[in-house]
């Protein structure tokens, strides 16, 4: 619940730096929650036809979500933009969207900013973690 509240709170309008995966996931997951209970009290609330709830949520939401979609993005080196690119194909895009996301963080800085996982992952030093090769 505290990343949903990162999200929503603290970076609702935040198009700029990088979201780990597990941001992004638990975002997802509480959202999904929410949206499931909204649509579970609209249908009582309202019948069948209930959806002006669903809406309201919906509308409040839209802007986090696209914003930590794209910091999501920017945390294994893509453009925001990729995230509009991939809506536009419908299941392809999607399907790719879902590959992405699921893909670990770049080591180190990139163009977007520092990474939070794996911070010293531009030193020189040699006491750092060694990518596929064992010790």
């Amino acid at each position: 619940m505290d990343w949903y509240i990162k999200v929503v709170r603290d970076n609702y309008f935040n198009f700029e730096g990088r979201a780990r995966r597990e941001e992004y996931w638990m975002f997802t997951l509480v959202n999904t929650i929410i949206i499931v209970a909204v649509d579970f009290i609209d249908k009582a609330v309202s019948g069948p036809e209930g959806w002006i709830l669903g809406a309201i949520y919906t509308l409040a939401i839209m802007i986090p979500s696209v914003a930590v979609n794209v910091r999501r993005f920017h945390d294994i080196n893509k453009s925001g933009w990729w995230v509009l690119g991939l809506a536009l194909f419908v299941v392809v895009g999607w399907i790719w969207g879902l590959v992405l996301a699921c893909q670990d963080s770049d080591i180190g800085d990139n163009s977007y900013g520092s990474s939070d996982k794996y911070p010293d992952g531009n030193d020189e030093s040699d006491d750092d973690f060694l990518l596929d090769e064992e010790e």
